[in-house]
Parts: C-alpha cells; structure tokens; sequence
C-alpha cells in the first residue's frame, strides 16, 4: 500500500497547488491513498463544505483537522458526512471523530487525528488518547495505522514518536506551517516533525505579512488575511507500507516556478 500525506492547505493558493499537481502524482507514484489537513483550507481559517468538496474531487481521499477545525460553523454536519476528521483527544461528546478506518486495495487503513498540548485549546491528553486508540486497533487486526499530530512543540511530536515507534506505519506532524528536515523510519515507523503548509511560500507562514509584523513590532494583532498572488509551494510525503511498516518514504517540495526537491527518509534501525 503506497499512502500519501499533505500538511496545512492554506487557503486558494493551496487548493491552486492541489488541482494542479495532485492526479499528476498519484498516477507518477502509484499512490493509492491521500490525506491532508484541511484546517486553513478556507480564506485560512477551517473549511466550508464548498472547499471540502472541492478538495475531496481532487484527488484527495481523507482530510484531518486541527485546532482551527471549528472556524466555520457548518463543520459539524460534514464531520458526519464526509471523510473528515478532528482530533480525537477532544472530550467526549464532541461530534465526529478523530480516526476512520478505509478499506484501500483489500487492506485496512487507520487514519488517526490527535492535537497536542502546549499553545493549544483544551483537550484530553494526546499521548494516552494516542496509545490507547492504537492498541484497540492493532487488537482489531488493523496493521496500517497513520497518525496526523498536530502540535506546536516539536519535543511532543517527538516523544509521540518514542511512545507509537513500530506500533504505527506512520506519523507526520502539522500546524506549525514550516517543514522541518528529520524525515525518517524508525522501526517501520515514518516520522516527520512538521511537513510544512501547501500555499503561499513568501510570506509569514501562508498569510500576508501585514499583520503579523505589526503583531510582532507592536503587540496589537490583527486579522491574518491570505495573499491573493503569492509564490506557491506543494510539500507532499509518500511512504510505502508493507504489513503495517513503511519500508519506504520521501518528501516532494513543489514550487509554481516548475522546481522540485525529493528529500529521501532515512532508515534507523
């Protein structure tokens, strides 16, 4: 089973850079399976059903979210409809759900949705949410499991890496918009700590620099708007998993000027 995974959309510019390179890819690769996150997927700030729609025709099979998965109200029917996910450590009673089991060429695969903690809403703890979803699924006979971390401190997404290293084939981290260089499996485990926002490259992490300056020079904040021309990025990971490992995994960065960069995981054993 060949799995893909996109980060942050941020807005049109994101969703340009889906529809122009996604079909393209999976027929390239022979990926059979694409999740993404889609909380920025709208003017930044969560997706509304006309933009998950959109995005689920191009080629992508399953969307996860993240702390921004509440900005637009209509989310709560399409958590129900639709292949998409919030995270799974929010408290009990929250609707949807944060791991969806699809069938993908006669095999199971686990998509698990989970939030971390530091700078983030309140939520039920990542890690025992994590380990525990985990266990009941590899109970269940389910080997290829996929965790979205979404989380502001690389030392969460790393320790998650240390609990679930070998139990899952793959985790990837997200929300802090800026791809980090550790791509690596780890006991058949792929892990990445942040993947890095699909959308405008020349800016303050996919939004107009405006505001986040003034924020920055001046205390007071402002609304973050997504540029309406921007220079574009598509930052993609594919893994191949066999039995539940990923014995394989690169990272695509696609740039609107025709370049890419192919970063290989490497393997410790």
């Amino acid at each position: 089973m060949k799995i893909a995974f996109i980060g942050d959309i941020v807005g049109r510019p994101g969703r340009v850079m889906i529809k122009e390179h996604l079909m393209k890819l999976r027929r390239e690769h022979g990926i059979d399976f694409v999740i993404a996150n889609y909380e920025n997927a709208s003017h930044g700030f969560g997706v509304t059903m006309k933009n998950a729609n959109e995005l689920l025709g191009m080629g992508i099979d399953c969307m996860s979210g993240g702390n921004h998965t509440w900005d637009k109200k209509e989310i709560e029917p399409l958590l129900e409809a639709f292949p998409l996910l919030r995270p799974h450590n929010y408290p009990e009673g929250v609707k949807g759900t944060g791991c969806r089991v699809f069938e993908v060429g006669g095999e199971k695969l686990a998509v698990l949705n989970i939030m971390g903690h530091y700078g983030m809403p309140y939520v039920d703890n990542a890690f025992r949410c994590a380990r525990d979803t985990v266990a009941q699924l590899r109970d269940e006979g389910i080997k290829h499991i996929f965790l979205d971390f979404h989380a502001e401190a690389t030392s969460e997404k790393r320790a998650m890496l240390m609990l679930l290293s070998g139990d899952v084939s793959g985790i990837i981290g997200t929300h802090t918009h800026v791809g980090s260089d550790d791509f690596q499996i780890v006991h058949g485990t792929a892990y990445m700590s942040d993947i890095g926002l699909s959308g405008c490259r020349d800016n303050v992490i996919g939004m107009d620099a405006k505001v986040p300056l003034e924020r920055f020079i001046t205390g007071v904040s402002g609304r973050f708007e997504v540029p309406e021309k921007c220079r574009k990025i598509l930052q993609i990971a594919v893994m191949n998993l066999e039995e539940g490992k990923c014995s394989e995994a690169f990272k695509l960065k696609i740039f609107d000027d025709g370049r890419m960069i192919r970063t290989d995981a490497w393997i410790e054993e």
